[in-house]
Parts: C-alpha cells; sequence; structure tokens
C-alpha cells in the first residue's frame, strides 16, 4: 500500500475547557473522496481547519503528501514553522467555506486569477485562460464578468469552487458549501463536486447532504464529541451502522 495522502495521527484541540479534538487519527488516499458527517460541534469542521493550518493543533500530528505540516522537527524537539512555511504548505490545499468569502469589488475571474497571479506568480494571461476554462466547468463561462452581487448563491459558491481549484491544490476541503445555500440552489453546487470527484480530485467534504455521501463518498466517518465514532464504505456506514450512536445520528436526520 501506498502512503497515505493525508494521515492524521492522534491530533486533539482543545479551546479553553471545551474539547473539540480528542486523539483523532484519519487517513485519506490520493484520489479518495471522504464524507465528515456528525451533528454540529462534534469536531468536523476543526479537524479540516487543523488540515488547512487555520487552527493548530495541540498534540498529535498531521501529514500532507509525507510532510508534516505547521511544525518541523530539529534535534528530537518540534519548532513551529513561519507564517511564510505554513503559507506554503497551506497552497497544497483548497478550501471551500460555507460562506463564499469572494472579494465583492471583483468580477468572478478577477477573483479567480487574484491567488495564482499575486500569490503564485503566475502570469495574467495564463492565471486569466485557465480562469476561463475554470468558469466554464463549474457551469459559469457567462458569468466571467458578473460580480459577486449580481450573482445567486449557489453561482458565488460556484465561483469560490473553482478559485480554488485555480491554485492546482492536491486535496480540496469542503466545509458544509451548501448549508448557506436555499435548497433549490444546493443541487447545482454538488452537481460541481461530484464531477469533481469523477475527475480523481481527492476531497475531504463536512456535509449534511447524506444522499451526496452515499452516492460520492468513497468513505464515510461518523464523529461525536471530538472523537470518530465509526468509519467505513459510505454503504455500510450510511446503510448498516455498526455503532449504536451512529444509528441514532442517523435516524434522527433521514
Amino acid at each position: 500500500m501506498t502512503q497515505p495522502l493525508v494521515a492524521i495521527r492522534l491530533v486533539s484541540k482543545n479551546f479553553g475547557e471545551f474539547q473539540a479534538l480528542k486523539q483523532v487519527s484519519l487517513d485519506v488516499r490520493a484520489g479518495e473522496v471522504l464524507c465528515l458527517i456528525g451533528a454540529s460541534g462534534s469536531g468536523k469542521t476543526t479537524l479540516l481547519r487543523c488540515i488547512n493550518q487555520l487552527t493548530s493543533v495541540d498534540s498529535g500530528g498531521i501529514w500532507l503528501d509525507g510532510e508534516l505540516l505547521g511544525v518541523r522537527e530539529e534535534g528530537g524537539r518540534l519548532h513551529r514553522l513561519t507564517e511564510r512555511q505554513i503559507a506554503r504548505q497551506r497552497l497544497k490545499t483548497g478550501m471551500v467555506f460555507q460562506r463564499f468569502n469572494l472579494f465583492p469589488h471583483m468580477t468572478a475571474l478577477e477573483n479567480i486569477t487574484e491567488g495564482p497571479v499575486q500569490v503564485q506568480g503566475r502570469k495574467a494571461a495564463e492565471a486569466r485562460a485557465e480562469a476561463v476554462e475554470l468558469l466554464g466547468r463549474v457551469g459559469l463561462a457567462a458569468k466571467a464578468d458578473a460580480y459577486p452581487a449580481q450573482l445567486s448563491g449557489g453561482q458565488q459558491q460556484r465561483v469560490a469552487i473553482a478559485r480554488a481549484l485555480a491554485m492546482k491544490p492536491m486535496l480540496m476541503l469542503f466545509d458544509e458549501p451548501t448549508s448557506a445555500l436555499e435548497p433549490e440552489l444546493v443541487g447545482e453546487v454538488l452537481a460541481v463536486m461530484k464531477e469533481l470527484a469523477r475527475s480523481g480530485m481527492t476531497m475531504m467534504v463536512v456535509t449534511h447532504e447524506l444522499g451526496f455521501a452515499r452516492e460520492v463518498a468513497d468513505t464515510v466517518v461518523y464523529m461525536d464529541h471530538g472523537v470518530i465514532v465509526e468509519s467505513g464504505p459510505a454503504a455500510g456506514v450510511l446503510s448498516a451502522p455498526r455503532e449504536v450512536r451512529t444509528q441514532s445520528f442517523l435516524a434522527a436526520v433521514i
């Protein structure tokens, strides 16, 4: 077996007295789609934020593509990386949030080209051509010159996905990407994510859309109170869960 693209080992995170993550261990292999499910406050979002280094871990470690995130080992001790070094590591991941976080004063095309040009130093013409291609990929070729205020929530989220993809990440993180959308707009965002999954993109998705998880996920992980209660193939976890807590959660939400 090749090494996992993401290796999470005994990761814990506290916010004051609250234990958000309790010695969580998990592997994600290249090309895998992993869906994290569970009630609000179960640790799903915190885990994604630790992978993207928006939140630092208190103990344990996370490796992405064989590289330890956030710290380096020297002389038997761990030293925190500089912000510049962390920013370099973060380029390997793309993250899509509940809220779209687009720059309101930039068009859809400009939102997508900003990162490749300003952060990665790529040529503007090259970044623009790729942005046009990405807008077509997410079904928004006709909206290149539209500003966020002129787009629906679903369209804005699709631009946000294209913006993340423009940085050419090896891992895409989705934090409940449809939860802020009107019900009739959810499908268009999920369709883009399904296409991404079919293309072989490695994805970790925090979601309440169990139909999406059942259709697309290779692995489903159920979290509760900061621990992984159950994980396995989507059909097994969602249709025949072994753990009582998983059974109770699914009974409440289906």
